[in-house]
C-alpha cells in the first residue's frame, strides 16, 4: 500500500488534471485508489498556484462520473453471475457486492448519493445500480452531485493541510494520515444526514392496513 500511495501521488504531481480524472475514474471502481490520495495533493498544488482549486474539483467530479458510468454499463451488460464469478480479479469480493446491493435496494437514488460521500461503499455502488438497471438519468444526477460534494470537501482538507504544514506534499503517508484525521468530523456529518434520510424513508413508507 505504501508504494501504491506514492504511485498515486506521483500521478497527481505529474499528470495534473488528466491524472486527477484518470485516478478518480479508477477510484469509482473496486480498484484501490482512494480519493484521499488524489484530491488533497491536487488541492495542495492548487494552493501553490500550479493548478486551479475549482479545476481540481471539476476534474475530480468528471473522473468520478466517468468511472461510475463505466462500471454501471459494464455491470448492466455482463450481469451479476459473471461479476460474482470474476469480480475477484478486480478486487471485488462477493460480500462487498452484497452489501452494496442491500444499500441500493433499501435507499435507492438517495443511497447512491450518500454512497458517493462514504469510503469503501463509493467504490462499488455503481455495480448494483447497473445490475438492477437503475434509471441512468437519476443515477447520473445523484452521482455527479455526490461526487462534486465529496471532491469539494477533500479539496478543502487538502488546502487546510497546505496551510498547516506545506511540507506534507513530500510525505504521502503523512498527508493521508492528516486528511483521514481531519475528515472524521465530515464523515460524522454525512452519517447524520444519511440517518435522517433513512428515517425519512421509513416514516414515509406506507403502512399496511389490516383487512376488515
Amino acid at each position: 500500500m505504501h508504494h501504491l500511495v506514492e504511485l498515486w501521488f506521483g500521478w497527481v504531481l505529474t499528470g495534473g488534471y488528466i491524472g486527477i480524472v484518470l485516478l478518480m475514474a479508477m477510484g469509482s471502481s473496486p480498484l484501490p485508489v482512494p480519493a484521499e490520495v488524489v484530491i488533497p495533493p491536487a488541492a495542495f498544488l492548487a494552493a501553490q498556484g500550479h493548478l486551479s482549486f475549482s479545476g481540481v474539483i471539476i476534474a475530480g467530479t468528471i473522473g468520478c462520473y466517468l468511472g461510475a458510468a463505466a462500471m454501471y454499463w459494464l455491470s448492466l451488460l455482463v450481469g451479476r453471475p459473471i461479476i460474482v464469478r470474476y469480480g475477484r480479479f478486480l478486487l471485488l469480493k462477493p460480500h462487498k457486492l452484497e452489501q452494496a446491493e442491500i444499500w441500493l435496494a433499501r435507499y435507492e437514488a438517495g443511497g447512491v448519493f450518500f454512497a458517493r460521500l462514504l469510503p469503501i461503499v463509493r467504490h462499488v455502488i455503481s455495480i448494483p445500480a447497473g445490475i438492477v438497471r437503475m434509471n441512468f438519468t437519476s443515477f447520473s444526477v445523484v452521482t455527479i452531485l455526490g461526487s462534486a460534494i465529496s471532491c469539494s470537501l477533500l479539496a478543502y482538507l487538502g488546502h487546510q493541510a497546505y496551510l498547516v504544514e506545506p511540507e506534507l506534499l513530500t510525505k504521502p503517508e503523512a498527508m493521508l494520515h492528516f486528511i483521514r484525521g481531519q475528515s472524521r468530523w465530515i464523515l460524522l456529518v454525512v452519517a447524520v444526514f444519511a440517518i435522517l434520510y433513512i428515517l425519512t424513508l421509513r416514516l414515509m413508507k406506507p403502512r399496511l392496513t389490516p383487512p376488515n
